[in-house]
């Protein structure tokens, strides 16, 4: 195929390489010559002003993509039959310029802008267009290239698309391995008298059961969720949190603690394995942090760490993936939101990180989430049934598109806690009875 564009730019040849990927089998070419362009026996895309041969696919540009700073855009969002669309153009083969659109949302455009941070100093979700117009339940660039898909095959018969299927990864963070568990005995005697004067003594006796091994811990779903992922045929990845020391929201188990480097050890074993970088090194930048704590995994492990999510979802563009990058970090899955369920990119497949800053495609692979327990219940305040309904609309919602949805549970959410047997119940059915059985 022929894409025609009077200059090229490195805003449009990312948008070209993403819908290589994601699109065409037989890869977009990029051309600036009018004449090979019109008189080439292939399927045609014009990206310019004037239309150029006789049958063609017809794209006005809005200029974005032959931008190379960050300014405030003029954003107008109108209904594409039943999706939103903006960069409205003159009547074309689109109503919009949905390269520039594409663009726009994957680059996360809007985060570079000046806005008005959360309680936790991240990007606030309500700034966000996806938000305002309503659509951040939607992987609206998804649904935009299926529509696209079927115009196009309209218009040339014969084109070849990528086939694309469903994909699922489910996702654990590790941020609190264990509630009683390898602390130190001060620590546990200090709860244990906390939880007498509470009044609640069932909480204090199952500390001591769970001390003297005569109960399972009830941050422990780590057998539990092996027999669930062999069950469903799944393939997790686990991010640990290894802070070394606690402070502020890093409240993980000494990192020296009884089965802390164990279960790090058994789960890069048996599975794919990521850091989950601390509060601490994400606020103060620090790339010192990161990189010790990349270390200290990566010598438990015994294995190069190449995946993360920051914790609490907590990164700025583009300070915290420069920062991944240097350490050669380059897939990360923190592509969401810490306040609120979503698609934050408005995008259900895997991308490159375009730096906006410096104009330019990048190695790190964004791999966005949209369903977090700990939004659902502590942000969303939502009952375990009304999550189990919003985690299958993203179900739907990516099965649809044949995207890859991926899911964030913490483990104290699928252990045996009391307050949480239904939040596990209702995992435990969404994979058995939805992922399972609808991907098998």
């Amino acid at each position: 195929m022929l894409l025609y564009a009077k200059q090229p730019s490195p805003r449009l040849q990312y948008v070209i390489d993403f819908l290589n990927r994601e699109m065409f089998y037989d890869e977009l070419e990029l051309t600036g010559d009018p004449t090979y362009f019109s008189q080439a026996p292939l399927p045609k895309i014009n990206y310019s002003e004037h239309r150029i041969a006789e049958q063609e696919f017809h794209i006005i540009p809005a200029g974005l993509l032959f931008e190379d700073d960050i300014h405030e855009q003029d954003i107008r969002c109108f209904n594409w039959d039943s999706l939103k669309a903006f960069y409205p153009t003159a009547p074309a083969s689109l109503p919009f310029d949905i390269l520039s659109a594409v663009f726009y949302l994957l680059s996360r455009y809007e985060e570079y802008l000046p806005h008005e941070a959360d309680s936790y100093g991240r990007y606030a979700h309500t700034n966000s267009l996806a938000f305002r117009e309503g659509f951040l339940d939607q992987p609206l660039v998804n649904n935009w290239l299926q529509k696209w898909e079927h115009i196009l095959t309209e218009l040339y018969p014969g084109i070849l698309l990528r086939k694309k299927s469903f994909r699922f990864i489910p996702t654990y963070d590790i941020d609190m391995m264990y509630a009683y568990k390898g602390k130190s005995w001060w620590v546990n005697a200090a709860g244990f008298c906390r939880s007498l004067l509470k009044g609640d003594s069932e909480a204090a006796w199952q500390r001591l059961r769970v001390l003297q091994n005569e109960e399972k811990d009830p941050y422990d779903a780590y057998e539990w969720l092996d027999a669930l992922h062999l069950y469903c045929r799944s393939r997790p990845v686990y991010f640990f949190l290894v802070a070394q020391h606690r402070q502020g929201y890093d409240k993980n188990l000494p990192t020296d603690a009884e089965g802390f480097q164990e279960l790090i050890k058994y789960c890069a074993d048996a599975y794919k394995i990521g850091i989950h970088p601390s509060w601490q090194s994400s606020v103060s930048n620090n790339s010192r942090l990161l990189k010790e704590e990349l270390e200290w995994l990566e010598a438990v492990a015994d294995q190069p760490i190449s995946k993360s999510r920051q914790h609490y979802i907590k990164f700025t563009l583009p300070q915290h993936y420069e920062r991944l990058l240097e350490q050669h970090v380059l897939q990360d899955y923190s592509m969401g939101y810490g306040s609120i369920n979503g698609f934050r990119a408005s995008v259900c497949s895997s991308y490159n990180w375009f730096n906006l800053a410096k104009n330019e495609s990048t190695e790190l692979v964004i791999y966005p989430f949209c369903f977090m327990d700990a939004n659902a219940y502590h942000e969303e305040k939502l009952t375990p049934a009304q999550a189990y309904a919003q985690l299958k609309q993203y179900y739907r919602a990516v099965q649809k598109v044949q995207g890859c949805l991926i899911t964030i549970w913490h483990n104290n959410f699928l252990g045996t806690a009391a307050e949480f047997t239904e939040w596990r119940d209702l995992y435990g059915i969404f994979m058995k009875e939805d992922i399972f059985w609808d991907a098998g």
